[in-house]
């Protein structure tokens, strides 16, 4: 009895690596694979949190017919390398990762989204999915972006954060960090790193930070994904619109 419960879960399952091959075979499932990274996230949120952020992004969103991959959790996050526990792959490592990816999944999915998490693999992402596309491969990507949030460490991440796992935010640990827009801090970022402009790594301010912002943001990038999946319409650079 208990056999039959855990393969009916198994087969159920919108997760990827829980699923056994036959249970694929012929199925040609649309595969949401986030893309996160490991770099710091100022002196009160894990490393992990883009990753965090982009596999519940994914998950969330994953309706019939989809299935969730493991997170690519290694990004390019150069600028925070001056930040101990950051560990970046860079650009170019990352791009050959995930067109390599999308060769490899589309064999047997029908469509690949990757949903990023962090800004700095923006390019790779989008250059990535524009090789596949122009090899005839039906492949897409979906940023976690909130209009209006601040750049990284700051409200909108904490929010987040306190909404998925409220004890992996240390509260006590919050201060903010260099508020100026993200756009005039970049000249210096891109020459030196985010330590230049600001020193615990934050780029925001995490004050005022809820559980209950971070719900509603979150829901608002599941409903988006989810709708722009179902829409199925890839822009030129291939970003779902």
């Amino acid at each position: 009895m208990s056999g039959d419960a855990s393969h009916g879960s198994r087969h159920h399952s919108r997760a990827l690596a829980q699923h056994r091959w036959p249970e694929l075979d012929g199925a040609g499932p649309t595969l949401l694979v986030p893309v996160g990274s490991l770099e710091q996230h100022g002196p009160h949120l894990p490393l992990d949190t883009d990753s965090r952020i982009a596999q519940a992004v994914a998950g969330a969103a994953a309706a019939p017919g989809a299935l969730l991959a493991p997170p690519v959790a290694y990004g390019a996050s150069g600028e925070h390398e001056t930040f101990p526990g950051t560990v970046s792959i860079g650009h170019e490592a990352l791009y050959a990762l995930l067109v390599e990816l999308g060769r490899s999944a589309c064999r047997w999915a029908s469509r690949v989204v990757l949903v990023n998490g962090h800004g700095g693999n923006a390019g790779p992402v989008r250059d990535g999915v524009t090789l596949l596309r122009a090899e005839g491969r039906d492949a897409a990507w979906f940023a976690c972006a909130v209009p209006g949030a601040d750049a990284h460490a700051g409200r909108t991440e904490t929010s987040l954060l306190l909404a998925l796992d409220a004890g992996a935010v240390d509260s006590d640990a919050a201060r903010p960090g260099n508020i100026v827009p993200l756009g005039k801090l970049m000249p210096a970022i891109r020459s030196g790193s985010v330590r230049v402009v600001s020193g615990n790594g934050v780029l925001g301010d995490p004050a005022g930070a809820s559980a209950e912002e971070g719900g509603r943001l979150l829901a608002h990038l599941v409903e988006t994904l989810r709708d722009r999946v179902q829409r199925w319409d890839p822009g030129p650079d291939g970003q779902l619109r």
